[in-house]
């Protein structure tokens, strides 16, 4: 102590400075122990105990064969990371702070060798006065973190006495048990597309600093921006005429001296100032310091999501100011005007005139206009998130556009996005649809758990709120269609009291947080839902929810779809009807250059140990030693689900015939959502006046069978797209020719769809074909005039199958009808017309009984383009697929395409990842589903 009163005492004598003296603890320089498994090991920041110990050689790739199994251990155990000396401390600050914006998930904190305290949220930041146990210690500090065993923890935590419980099934349940307990990412515990790895450590991308402060001196920890229109409400939709008003809040600690003030400056990504000025209405608290302004809407332009106009970004800078107008502290934001609305008002009479079924609304609304949302479901994408960096994101957000797609569902029960992601979602125009981290369990509602809860959503809302990209908050998923439902049926006389639970979580708990800091953005307790009842803001809770108050023959809220019986896709009448679908969707296999990288040799084959290990897709109520191999789970989903609707692969090469068996369920989950996206966006034409469609999902965390589009690569870091992505992003083009089929009745009609905000018209065509390629004489309309409405569809055909085939005695097996339409419109938010062209094709009868017959099809590279060049020859070739070799990841610019005999397509590419160095480019091979089949 000697020694720093000394540098005290000579501090004074030396001109005052005020300067914030800020020390990053991330970096190289920590220790990962366990004393009980005789572990230490150097680690890193940010970082979670299986990287650093697999870094260290202690683990193998927590990604290879069945480690997910063999490493529970590590989840079971305790880890402490622990600082070397941290040096630079400034004796004679005012105070000394320790902030955390991540620590995952239980851990107990000591500086100097003193606790400091335990934390027990993975999404919360922390911020720890330590200025008395540093004044103490006599070396410079070391800091130490022990990050509990979250399995354990949650084990007993259910176990404590009076904990509550749940009706039977309410929980679902993968790996770990109790998940509904922890404030973590919910999916650490496993799901039935990822592993169980139960990850702990200081997860965020910037985990820690340390903090010393003089007085009069503050340290912003969070900030908020909200950009509204005046006299916005939330879930309303707004006057677009009004002014903007920009409401900015920081939190901080420190001392703030009286009379200080916010001022702000709003300017171009050149650094042209465009506004700038003081806020007013400034209110500061212990905590906080808040003020507003109007600034003049002409000086803006708008920001749009991708394929709806330009995403035009701003800078913003507040600057905390003292009465002399000396800087305190200053926060920049790079932002964008806009609104968004998740409207759910009641239909209008104007609606129902225009033949729109009564109910309520359930679509999004871009600065006044209604539009279409495309997308996917964006999960976590890799169990360990510090592995996640900004470039692999960037590619992966690359190739949500490149697939048409303007909509991201950041899914429940992950992690909250780092602030980098939604960056990114600004840049490229991608709205992410974010949802607070509860899903498919009921929840604790002790005043200790909605305090943590509090907290942690006023940390989110407050962090990511000046997003341009952010499109929505939702309280979690399928709270209300699935377990409120489950409650309903299994313990119908509890059903009141767990309604009344989950109203006290979602609705008066976060409710107000989204509310009491966010004008800007619209709130919803539950995807999906049957959305709100009433939504009324002179009451202290603005929504009441619908439930099951529904009215015969009226349309509300979202939907979701999964249906694993084959024998019923396709089947129009088995999809459901609402105003937006959230999710829906079926599982496939990975390519075997991906399986390649994580199972042995010996593993590659269909129902081989390590294949059906990694499949968590089980049956209902969860895996058991009784029903594990039972063809009710994944495995079996998959395997009938190509049998009966494809020719079935029958290769001599074992390697070959599995590699053959995993595309053909990657075209059956290709087709079977191509069906579904057709239908939900011919709904805007139809009384449900339906508005978006997300498919499950857009990315792997793994190399497993699951549902996703892109898989996942962990030695390029960029996933290889599965013939579903390519397939979505043909339809979700913005003008689409689609057959719609109903198998009983024979009825086929085809419908043009248009998402665009304009009336468009042109042309569609349609040409009966055999598999050889001859034009077949079919009675049915060769062509038709095509006028759609703004985000409308108008159907083109109209026709019955058993009519015009039973009466030429045309095989069912062997007739393709081709349609395509070509028409003018023009893009939204431009004045230029464009012509939009595209393609389709419909067989009455499953492509198993097809009478296929090879289509001669032949592959080269053209130097001049540097574009691939496929041609068929003898026949139609069905579900084309352009294949390269492991060590590269290409794109091309279609994929799984169909073509007519003598018809050529050039197919131009972008290598997102290579270690080839464009040595792919020799190993590339096309194959029809003919050729997917034979030896």
């Amino acid at each position: 102590m000697l020694v720093r009163r000394i540098a005290a005492i000579a501090a004074t004598l030396l001109p005052k400075v005020f300067a914030q003296n800020i020390i990053s603890l991330s970096g190289h320089d920590w220790i990962l122990s366990n004393s009980d498994l005789n572990i230490s090991c150097p680690a890193s920041l940010p970082s979670q105990a299986h990287l650093d110990l697999h870094a260290c050689q202690v683990i193998g790739s927590p990604y290879y064969g069945l480690n997910d199994f063999n490493l529970r251990f590590v989840a079971w155990a305790n880890w402490t990371y622990t600082s070397a000396p941290i040096s630079n401390l400034q004796a004679n600050s005012s105070s000394t702070w320790l902030v955390f914006n991540g620590l995952d998930t239980f851990t107990s904190i000591s500086f100097c060798g003193e606790h400091v305290a335990a934390t027990n949220n993975q999404f919360r930041q922390y911020y720890f006065d330590v200025s008395a146990i540093f004044d103490d210690c006599q070396d410079d500090p070391v800091l130490s973190v022990n990050f509990g065993s979250a399995p354990k923890i949650t084990q007993e935590t259910a176990d404590e006495p009076g904990q509550e419980t749940w009706p039977y099934g309410i929980e679902i349940m993968y790996e770990f048990p109790n998940r509904q307990f922890m404030r973590k990412e919910q999916n650490d515990f496993g799901w039935d597309w990822g592993p169980a790895f139960a990850p702990a450590g200081p997860w965020y991308v910037q985990p820690a600093w340390i903090v010393q402060l003089n007085n009069p001196e503050v340290y912003i920890r969070n900030s908020l921006v909200d950009i509204y229109r005046q006299g916005q409400l939330n879930n309303l939709p707004p006057d677009q005429s009004q002014p903007w008003v920009v409401n900015a809040s920081l939190d901080y600690f420190g001392a703030i001296p009286n009379g200080a003030s916010l001022r702000y400056i709003i300017s171009t990504p050149d650094n042209t100032a465009v506004s700038s000025g003081s806020l007013s209405n400034i209110n500061i608290t212990q905590g906080t310091v808040t003020g507003s302004t109007v600034v003049d809407s002409s000086l803006f332009e708008l920001w749009w999501p991708s394929g709806l106009g330009p995403q035009t970004l701003y800078n913003m800078t507040i600057t905390l100011e003292d009465s002399r107008n000396n800087t305190l502290a200053s926060v920049n934001k790079r932002t964008g005007f806009r609104t968004i609305v998740l409207n759910e008002n009641p239909i209008s009479q104007a609606q129902l005139d225009q033949g729109i079924a009564p109910g309520n609304n359930w679509h999004f609304e871009i600065n006044g206009h209604e539009f279409y949302a495309k997308g996917s479901n964006f999960i976590p994408p890799d169990p360990f998130w510090p592995t996640v960096t900004e470039e692999r994101m960037r590619t992966l957000f690359e190739a949500v556009v490149e697939g048409n797609q303007n909509m991201l569902r950041i899914w429940s029960s992950g992690a909250y996005l780092p602030s980098f992601i939604y960056d990114l979602g600004d840049e490229y125009g991608i709205l992410l649809w974010s949802e607070f981290e509860f899903g498919d369990a009921l929840y604790p509602v002790d005043e200790l758990f909605l305090d943590n809860v509090r907290e942690e959503a006023e940390y989110n809302v407050r962090r990511v709120n000046h997003h341009p990209s952010l499109a929505a908050w939702m309280g979690g998923n399928e709270l209300e269609n699935l377990e409120l439902a489950n409650v309903n049926n299994t313990a119908p006389e509890e059903y009141d009291r767990y309604v009344s639970e989950y109203e006290k979580l979602f609705l008066d708990t976060l409710l107000p947080v989204v509310f009491g800091n966010s004008r800007s953005i619209s709130y919803a307790p539950s995807s999906t839902s049957n959305g709100w009842l009433e939504l009324n803001f002179s009451n202290p809770i603005p929504i009441v929810e619908r439930y099951n108050n529904l009215t015969e023959g009226s349309v509300y809220g979202e939907t979701d779809h999964y249906n694993y019986d084959p024998t019923v896709a396709f089947n129009l009448s088995s999809y459901p009807i609402g105003r937006f679908s959230n999710e829906f969707g079926y599982h496939s296999m990975p390519s075997l250059q991906s399986w390649q990288q994580v199972i042995p040799e010996s593993q590659l084959y269909f129902n081989s140990s390590y294949v059906q290990l990694r499949n968590r897709h089980y049956p209902p109520g969860g895996l058991n030693t009784t029903n594990y191999y039972n063809s009710s789970l994944g495995m079996g989903e998959m395997t009938r689900a190509a049998i009966e609707w494809y020719p079935v692969p029958n290769k001599i090469d074992s390697v070959a015939n599995f590699s053959a068996w995993c595309h053909t369920t990657q075209i059956f989950q290709a087709d079977f959502y191509r069906s579904q996206i057709e239908f939900y966006r011919r709904g805007s034409g139809l009384p449900e006046r339906q508005l978006g469609s997300l498919y499950w999902q857009l990315e792997d965390q793994w190399t497993a069978p699951t549902w996703a589009g892109i898989e996942y690569d962990g030695e390029l870091g960029a996933g290889r797209w599965k013939v579903l992505h390519y397939i979505a992003k043909d339809a979700y083009q913005p003008v689409i020719i689609a057959p719609y089929y109903n198998v009983t009745t024979g009825d086929l009609e085809v419908y043009v769809t248009s998402d665009l905000w304009q009336a468009v018209s042109g042309t569609a065509s349609f040409s009966w074909y055999d598999w050889s390629g001859n034009r077949l004489n079919i009675s049915a309309a060769p062509s038709a005039q095509v006028n759609v409405g703004a985000i409308n569809s108008t159907r083109v055909l109209s026709t019955n199958t058993f009519d015009i085939l039973n009466s030429t005695g045309f095989n069912y097996s062997d007739v393709l009808l081709h349609m395509e339409t070509t028409v003018q419109g023009m893009m939204p938010n431009s004045n230029q017309s464009k012509t939009f062209t595209h393609e389709n094709w419909f067989h009455a009868s499953p492509l198993s009984t097809a009478a296929m017959v090879d289509p001669g099809l032949e592959l080269s590279y053209l130097n001049s383009t540097k574009n691939f060049s496929i041609t068929a020859t003898s026949g139609v070739a069905a579900w084309v697929w352009i294949d390269y070799p492991a060590g590269a990841v290409v794109t091309f610019d279609s994929n799984g395409f169909w073509l007519l005999p003598n018809q050529t397509r050039e197919v131009g590419y972008k290598v997102k990842a290579d270690s080839t160095e464009g040595g792919w480019i020799q190993g590339v091979s096309v194959e029809s589903l003919y050729n997917n089949t034979i030896a």
